[in-house]
């Protein structure tokens, strides 16, 4: 069912369902690389940063700041026309 209403839902959207799931992958692919950077980066703060509470907002840092990134990194791209 679930399936049933995220293809209806993708097809009806501008540019039909194949254009909607290249969308999909390139932001599946983006989230994945992004929160690997994320992994790492935090795990060399936990074992690089002596005070736990600066470790703590230095990982919320990079959090805020990949999502940003994110954000705009996986905007849809324009319709080919």
């Amino acid at each position: 069912m679930l399936l049933f209403v995220v293809i209806s839902a993708l097809s009806l959207r501008p540019g039909g369902l194949r254009n909607q799931l290249r969308n999909v992958a390139r932001r599946f692919k983006i989230a994945l690389l992004l929160a690997g950077i994320y992994l790492v980066v935090s795990a060399v703060l936990r074992l690089a940063v002596t005070d736990p509470n600066v470790s703590l907002w230095a990982t919320i840092g990079v959090a805020v700041v990949l999502g940003v990134v994110f954000v705009f990194l996986a905007q849809e791209r324009p319709l080919n026309s």
